[in-house]
């Protein structure tokens, strides 16, 4: 009987251009160290202690190699290539992973991830395949189409977290598709091919680094990731 292995694939292929920086957010110095040291420590230490991939642009990748040198980082991981977009980024971790397994896949620069979520998060996909992690919107929400706005209820809008986590069987199967440029996200990839979606709560804590402000943010957030 095949053993159900655990995996993160950690996706970093942003660069730093609505940072006002010239070093992509993943490498950017948070609390003494970059941000995707942060994002795979937390996940090396939850209590599925998977096995994680990095995707990086390949021209970044001795780059990287220095700064785990630098900081004496040590924690295993393997490095692969990004692709042309997210979607062939993720392709190109899925080429690592040995069935079955549970996949998670993370945004490199959402580095305040709790153990909670994770483990959350990996336990229901073992469970239903599926768990995408979810907030309810706070905000009152309008859609604007062709100039005209409607407003619609916040209590069924949840904004879309990573890590997205699910069966590899799943998961390779959607990934067979042809790229779409509504292709945003993993849930969207896997639910394009007929799997139905179930959401895990997730956290405000858990922000996307995107913007300067952003980096504030983390750092009042990144010591917290019980």
């Amino acid at each position: 009987m095949s053993v159900i292995k655990y995996y993160a694939i950690i996706v970093g292929g942003g660069s730093g251009s609505r940072m006002q920086s010239d070093t992509p957010k993943q490498f950017l110095p948070l609390k003494g160290r970059p941000v995707l040291m942060h994002t795979i420590e937390a996940f090396h230490s939850c209590d599925f202690t998977p096995e994680i991939i990095v995707v990086l642009d390949a021209d970044f990748h001795s780059y990287w190699q220095k700064l785990c040198a630098e900081y004496a980082f040590t924690i295993p991981h393997k490095v692969v290539s990004g692709g042309e977009h997210r979607f062939h980024s993720v392709q190109n971790g899925i080429k690592h992973i040995s069935d079955p397994a549970i996949v998670a896949i993370h945004d490199a620069v959402r580095p305040c991830i709790s153990r909670k979520i994770i483990h959350s998060a990996f336990k229901q996909a073992e469970e239903t395949g599926t768990a995408v992690t979810a907030i309810k919107s706070r905000d009152s929400i309008r859609q604007l189409t062709q100039l005209v706005s409607v407003s619609l209820n916040r209590e069924e809008i949840y904004i879309i977290q990573t890590p997205q986590v699910f069966k590899s069987e799943i998961l390779r199967k959607a990934y067979e598709q042809e790229y779409q440029k509504d292709f945003t996200d993993d849930a969207t990839v896997v639910e394009r091919s007929g799997v139905e979606i179930k959401l895990v709560e997730g956290d405000f804590k858990n922000l996307k680094i995107t913007y300067p402000e952003d980096m504030f943010v983390a750092e009042m957030y990144v010591d917290c990731k019980n």
